[in-house]
């Protein structure tokens, strides 16, 4: 089954760029990219619709929270559904906002503060081919304590990449378990909805690396593909964001 829905989540505050994100969201914050031989900067958003369409997706749906107008009028005419998160209570709960969108399909999550240089063809022809209950597209960190990070069993290569099954996930851990993060772009199938919304927290945000927990937990199949040269062009705070501008200027 091909992966044809995308739900990319843009509720949240965007504390780390406030004095830009206060006015602007973060999903149109611009990169570079090259456009008929010449540079040109875009939101973030047009690279990551144009990345997910690039790999078959058709539609999207837009998480948003009290300041997503902008976003929303930006992208008025492209057919996007947009649904409402109207406090930022976590990542996972923003997901489980886009539940009807889904409705029986898979579907990538995508978070609106970056976009990744390369592994969607994977996600995708992984699911199309395996059709598991989640896809994870990871990274090798130095700084694990500030990531979702997985535990895995290695199952070889797939297309170029290490392929792993995953057998635990686990939030911001204070002693990690590996080294290895989650970026946050993801497949999965409707059976995460019903692992969020079991996961019970006593405090703080619903994350969806706890759903993910949840979902592995009750059984589900949750791989993992570990990216090489792929890059996170991270436009969450002032340091990334300027590493990316650079990238993505020096690359083209």
């Amino acid at each position: 089954m091909k992966v044809r829905k995308a739900v990319i989540t843009a509720a949240g505050k965007g504390s780390r760029m406030k004095y830009i994100t206060s006015v602007l969201p973060k999903a149109l914050l611009p990169l570079f990219r090259t456009e008929d031989g010449k540079k040109v900067m875009r939101p973030v958003i047009d690279l990551i619709m144009d990345s997910l369409a690039q790999v078959g997706v058709e539609k999207f749906c837009l998480v948003v929270g009290r300041h997503g107008k902008l976003l929303m009028d930006y992208l008025f005419e492209r057919g996007v559904t947009f649904v409402f998160q109207e406090e930022p209570k976590g990542f996972g709960d923003a997901v489980l906002r886009a539940e009807d969108f889904a409705g029986n399909e898979p579907f990538f999550v995508h978070a609106d503060d970056g976009v990744l240089t390369g592994g969607y063809r994977e996600a995708s022809a992984l699911f199309e081919q395996v059709e598991p209950d989640g896809i994870l597209l990871l990274r090798k960190v130095s700084n694990p304590r500030r990531y979702g990070v997985v535990t895995y069993t290695d199952l070889g290569e797939f297309m170029g990449h290490r392929l792993f099954r995953v057998t635990s996930a686990e939030e911001k851990p204070k002693e990690p378990k590996s080294d290895i993060a989650i970026s946050a772009v993801y497949v999965f199938t409707p059976k995460l909805f019903r692992a969020i919304r079991e996961v019970k927290i006593n405090e703080g945000e619903l994350e969806l690396t706890y759903g993910i927990q949840k979902l592995i937990e009750q059984g589900g199949e949750v791989y993992g593909i570990l990216l090489n040269q792929e890059r996170w062009l991270n436009v969450g705070d002032p340091d990334s964001y300027h590493d990316a501008l650079n990238y993505t200027y020096q690359s083209l």
